[in-house]
């Protein structure tokens, strides 16, 4: 599915485009179809739904310095009309297939560090001032100067570790791999070793069909899959009733296959704008504040830098170097991602590793995005609807897309144990710490340190340098914090 070079046509070769739709996506040119970019569009969708439940799981009910928390029903359609907005300006704009949605981890970060510090309105401030710093670095072009930086071997490694990162997230989302709670092994196969659970066992049926129906090149075959194993879930949760995982250890994760009551319903949207920047720095320091933002920059600018990288690889429309179309324009409307998830209240929105189903599908362009946003629009109505497509389903798209992805790891040399190492810690780091963050750390660290100690210094772009200390100090951004603060 995918290669190491670009596949990009010239204007003057191939079909010539069919209409003004056709011209503006460049859907013909990059070798795709109308009927691609919906199905691509609409397996992306079906692959990132499971936010609109997750995001408000992570954020609400959890209580800031002032007691308040926020509103479940509130922060999913937040969640969902953020994420549409921004996956279809992401696609006029850009032309890309990249889905935007709240970015897990960052929500994870507000939901159990920054609000012990302040308020959930003062948290969504620095989200915003977060996507602020993010949109003027990218506008200056310092944010591509430092993608211009990433050694090309780096840049394929990122592209292998999101895939492994992507199974990894696919293989625990579907309770295939679950945490034993003990020291050692920390993670085990299933329940005590087995697959004891029905809702894991729809994941490796739904995995195997898609995988035989990719294998064998059908057109639609992942949301075939999707369908299916969907379609057979709803059966099972009607002759079984298994329920909820919270309830019964058997049963489903984070969506029970199940239509009870109205699919319809109206979305309460009080957390638009709900944003507040008169920090009370008789309860924060200024230190404090200045170090979250400096995580909030962190986490977003590389996350979402390494989840592009990859995804261009994967869709064919980077080149030698990594670069692929409106690049420049990509990385500011990402800053944007993250200055209108705070004002929404629902988290940094960023592009979505996800949007690797919708391209292991055939989308190629902008247009995927359209049909992708406009469904997270209407979710804010269907929020029942939006929930039933199992979890333990969807993630079987994702491990799908991980080993698509893994494809890359043919192009890197491999030879030069300089080359081996922080592709190695990229490849590792990333799924294992949960954070693509920490993997392009651990990776642009280490390729810094290994080649100036082995007589490679000259080699090293200035900017890396400057990079990996700045990860230096992101690692250790606790015990500093403390440092300052004491």
């Amino acid at each position: 599915m995918s290669s190491s070079t670009t596949t990009r046509k010239s204007p003057a070769s191939g079909p010539a485009p069919t209409g003004a739709l056709d011209r503006f996506f460049e859907i013909t040119r990059r070798g795709s179809t109308i009927g691609g970019e919906i199905r691509g569009g609409l397996v992306t969708f079906v692959t990132m739904a499971y936010i609109v439940v997750l995001n408000p799981i992570i954020l609400s009910g959890k209580p800031d310095i002032a007691g308040n928390s926020l509103d479940f029903a509130a922060v999913g359609a937040a969640t969902a009309l953020t994420a549409g907005v921004m996956t279809i300006l992401f696609g006029i704009v850009t032309r890309l297939p990249f889905a935007f949605a709240a970015g897990l981890g960052i929500n994870a970060f507000l939901a159990f560090s920054v609000i012990g510090e302040v308020t959930w309105p003062e948290a969504m401030a620095l989200v915003v001032i977060n996507g602020l710093i993010i949109v003027l670095l990218a506008a200056t072009g310092l944010r591509k100067m430092i993608f211009d930086a990433v050694p090309v071997q780096l840049k394929l490694a990122i592209t292998v570790a999101i895939g492994f990162f992507i199974a990894f997230i696919g293989f625990v989302n579907s309770g295939f791999v679950t945490a034993t709670g003990e020291s050692s092994p920390p993670v085990g196969l299933g329940v005590g070793g087995s697959v004891a659970s029905v809702p894991t066992l729809m994941f490796i049926v739904t995995l195997l069909l898609t995988g035989i129906l990719v294998a064998r090149r059908v057109k639609g075959g992942m949301l075939i899959g999707i369908v299916v194993g969907t379609l057979l879930s709803i059966v099972i949760e009607a002759i079984w009733h298994l329920g909820s995982a919270q309830d019964n250890p058997g049963g489903w994760g984070l969506t029970i296959p199940a239509l009870d009551g109205s699919p319809v319903a109206i979305p309460d949207l009080s957390l638009l704008g709900a944003v507040d920047f008169g920090f009370d720095l008789g309860k924060v320091s200024i230190v404090t504040l200045v170090m979250l933002v400096f995580t909030l920059v962190f986490s977003n600018f590389f996350d979402a830098m390494g989840t592009m990288t990859g995804l261009a690889k994967e869709a064919e429309l980077a080149d030698a170097k990594g670069d692929f179309p409106r690049i420049k324009s990509a990385l500011i409307v990402e800053g944007v991602g993250a200055v209108v998830g705070g004002a929404t209240s629902s988290s940094s929105a960023t592009v979505f590793v996800e949007s690797g189903s919708g391209i292991g599908e055939g989308a190629r362009t902008g247009f995927a995005n359209i049909v992708t946003g406009i469904l997270f629009l209407l979710a804010m109505f269907f929020t029942p609807l939006t929930s039933i497509v199992p979890t333990e389903v969807a993630a079987a798209a994702l491990v799908t897309v991980g080993a698509m992805m893994m494809a890359q790891v043919k192009s890197i040399d491999l030879g030069d144990f300089r080359v081996l190492l922080p592709v190695f810690l990229t490849v590792s780091v990333m799924p294992l710490t949960y954070s693509i963050a920490n993997g392009i750390g651990a990776g642009f660290v280490s390729w810094v340190l290994v080649h100036a100690l082995s007589g490679r210094a000259k080699t090293i772009s200035p900017l890396l340098w400057v990079v990996a200390g700045g990860f230096v100090i992101y690692f250790a951004r606790g015990p500093i914090e403390a440092l300052l603060g004491a």
